[in-house]
């Protein structure tokens, strides 16, 4: 059903994924993916967009009517244990946005979690083997919607397998009641391919999905207009000249050797922030390129990694302040930020 939505969708001739800026290829893949219902991983390091282009997917989904019941059922297509014995009372319309059901990926996540459990009020009141004592997880949610999970391999392997089975077939079993349950959503999750510090995802799990890859933005200008649409603005002006600078030696930085961690967007962002709180704190009425020296260390240190081979020998902090140096020189910005 959703494919015949997204066909509509895809077809005028506008960017429905217009909270993105740049990533065409990306778009491109995931709205291929989207058109025959596939299941989707988005790889990409941190800050380039991944849970924003999964929030756009659902801004543009139509407002639906559903059934007054936890599992999102179509009046004409019930699948609930309450819905398929007549027993929902009414309807009622959710957007898109309520259509987008998020977990966010961590050790502590359990199979209950995604799946159900049993609530021991309304065991109580039924009995601990009724069906109306299970409270339906963000699985049953997500029906007729989109299960998004941030951090996928940020989940234990538990979970993992508690997903196998209504990634292939579309139906989840409820195993205290051994009863099956259909989901219809689209399951879209983001991952890190470089965080180490995760659960490796097995391989039958990875075969259920279609990988599209995000990068960094492809250009310095459009890295600049995701800074001006993202980040707080102050009160005073900041040149175009300073922030192409400051933008610039953060793209350096990553396609530097030294580094196995690279910054993000997101410090672009924060330099684009704290220079205008620098400038402000001088009761400046503009920014210049020595606001954004004194923010690169607060901003900058702990978004990178040194390789092994050149932590030993200088600090994070060291090594920012020797690069901006180099940059300095080889770039030699003006008084107000610009190149000279």
């Amino acid at each position: 059903m959703q494919a015949k939505t997204f066909q509509q969708i895809f077809s005028q001739n506008k960017d429905p994924f217009s909270d993105i800026l740049g990533q065409e290829s990306t778009k491109k893949q995931l709205k291929s993916a989207l058109l025959v219902n596939r299941h989707i991983l988005i790889l990409g390091p941190p800050g380039v967009g991944k849970t924003t282009l999964a929030k756009n997917i659902a801004k543009i989904l139509p407002e639906i009517t559903v059934n007054n019941c936890s599992y999102h059922c179509l009046p004409e297509n019930p699948v609930c244990p309450e819905c398929t014995a007549k027993k929902t009372k009414g309807t009622r319309k959710i957007s898109g946005e309520e259509r987008f059901v998020r977990i966010q990926g961590s050790p502590d996540l359990t199979a209950e979690d995604l799946i159900g459990d049993i609530d021991p009020i309304k065991a109580m009141k039924f009995g601990p083997l009724s069906i109306e004592a299970f409270t339906p997880g963000k699985i049953f949610k997500a029906n007729n919607g989109i299960l998004f999970f941030d951090e996928l391999n940020r989940c234990p392997e538990k979970l993992q397998n508690a997903l196998l089975q209504v990634l292939q077939e579309g139906v989840a079993t409820i195993g205290a009641y051994d009863v099956d349950i259909k989901a219809d959503f689209i399951f879209i999750a983001t991952m890190n391919p470089k965080d180490t510090s995760t659960e490796r995802l097995s391989d039958v799990l990875l075969d259920r999905f279609d990988v599209v890859y995000m990068h960094y933005p492809e250009t310095a200008e459009i890295e600049m207009d995701i800074v001006k649409q993202k980040g707080k603005k102050i009160d005073v002006v900041f040149p175009n000249s300073v922030l192409d600078t400051a933008i610039e030696f953060i793209r350096v930085l990553r396609e530097n050797k030294k580094l196995d961690k690279v910054p993000s967007v997101r410090a672009s962002i924060g330099l684009y922030e704290r220079a205008q709180a620098n400038a402000f704190l001088k009761n400046k009425k503009e920014v210049s390129f020595e606001d954004v020296e004194d923010a690169m260390i607060s901003v900058l240190s702990h978004r990178i990694r040194l390789k092994p081979a050149a932590e030993y020998s200088q600090s994070p902090a060291d090594f920012v302040k020797e690069e901006l140096k180099s940059f300095i020189k080889t770039f030699k910005p003006s008084e107000h930020g610009g190149f000279t």
